[in-house]
């Protein structure tokens, strides 16, 4: 892809999901004709962002109906496209998944081969920016521990989770491998993959599903306001993730996997003391550090496996993000301004929730 992109047509799969809607946005903001795809166009208020984007960029946006598990769906949108960022994928929260390999993992890897078979078929097709995730890299926090330096790196593969042991991460980590081995059994189109740690920052879309806005609900609603458990996070924030896949697309000499997180890690407690900062007021963030032996006692009582909380609890390792820096040219934003937007976005968000359920309103 040229440097000037003024023109050049591309599309995104899934474009009412909270990443691909900043991705929507900043290609309509740097020139880009865009097509995105949605599983129907009939959701009003899920689709609000992406119509108001329609307007204020007349001509340059087009929404399809597509769905991952109908073969085909997608080649009417992808015609005459450049690029195809690949950022639609099917996300429960875990404990909706009732049978991992049915819920999490033939939908994504089906969803994945389906967007594949389209670029096959669309010769204007010249490079896939797949959206993959951290857990495509490990399993489980003790993974990162093996590794060299115990420092997180894209150069390795989650080997570790299954259909039955974290099938969200098994299901990304089969559909991204699926996308290299396509890649590689062909020359015309060359692949990158983006792989973000949580994705936080404020959301587009008002009826977001994101499991990353809700991610933080407990702590936000103050089930641990008692104390916060030591559990850390590899963070990054969406329009940081958006910008990655931009510059996946553009730079020709973007190739392999792009890790896109914050060098440091931040922990529910880190996260409390900045939100405490600037809402001083809001007593459900809690104020102390939990000790890890409540937690390893309490913790099945809050659905938190001993397997879960050994593999995790008190865990923290560095993250090696240069090629996400050097090769992309990524400016990673600091995580407190990425904090404060996501936890707006979700007070703006139930207080929608609310007024639409005709509840009263709340500040919290």
């Amino acid at each position: 892809m040229s440097e000037n992109p003024a023109g050049s047509t591309v599309l995104v799969t899934g474009g009412s999901g909270f990443v691909a809607a900043h991705l929507v946005r900043q290609l309509l903001e740097r020139g880009y004709r865009v097509r995105t795809t949605v599983r129907s166009t009939a959701n009003a208020a899920k689709l609000e962002p992406l119509w108001a984007m329609r307007e204020a960029y007349p001509g340059r946006l087009d929404l399809f109906e597509a769905d991952l598990l109908a073969d085909g769906s997608f080649d009417e949108a992808m015609k005459g496209c450049s690029v195809v960022f690949h950022v639609a994928s099917p996300f429960l929260m875990p404990e909706k998944i009732k049978d991992g390999r049915r819920d999490m993992l033939e939908p994504a890897l089906h969803g994945t081969r389906n967007v594949l078979a389209g670029i096959d078929r669309t010769e204007t097709v010249e490079r896939l920016v797949l959206t993959s995730t951290v857990g495509a890299i490990f399993g489980d926090y003790v993974d990162v521990l093996q590794m060299d330096d115990r420092i997180l790196s894209e150069k390795y593969f989650n080997t570790t989770s299954t259909v039955e042991n974290n099938p969200y991460h098994h299901a990304k980590t089969v559909a991204e491998r699926a996308a290299w081995d396509a890649a590689a059994a062909q020359d015309r189109w060359s692949m990158v993959s983006v792989n973000p740690g949580l994705i936080l920052g404020p959301s587009l879309t008002p009826a977001s599903e994101s499991g990353s806005l809700f991610l933080l609900d407990e702590l936000f609603k103050g089930y641990f306001f008692y104390g916060a458990p030591d559990f850390s996070f590899t963070t990054a924030d969406v329009r940081d993730v958006a910008a990655a896949h931009i510059a996946a697309a553009e730079r020709p000499e973007a190739h392999g996997r792009y890790l896109v997180a914050a060098q440091e890690m931040t922990s529910f407690h880190q996260m409390s003391t900045i939100l405490r900062t600037h809402h001083p007021q809001n007593l459900r963030l809690p104020r102390t550090a939990l000790p890890h032996w409540p937690l390893r006692v309490l913790g099945p009582a809050f659905g938190l496996s001993q397997d879960y909380i050994r593999k995790h609890l008190g865990i923290r390792f560095r993250v090696d993000n240069r090629r996400s820096v050097d090769e992309l040219g990524l400016t990673y934003r600091p995580i407190e301004e990425t904090l404060l937007h996501h936890y707006r976005s979700w007070r703006e968000q139930r207080q929608q929730r609310r007024r639409t359920r005709g509840g009263p309103g709340g500040s919290h």
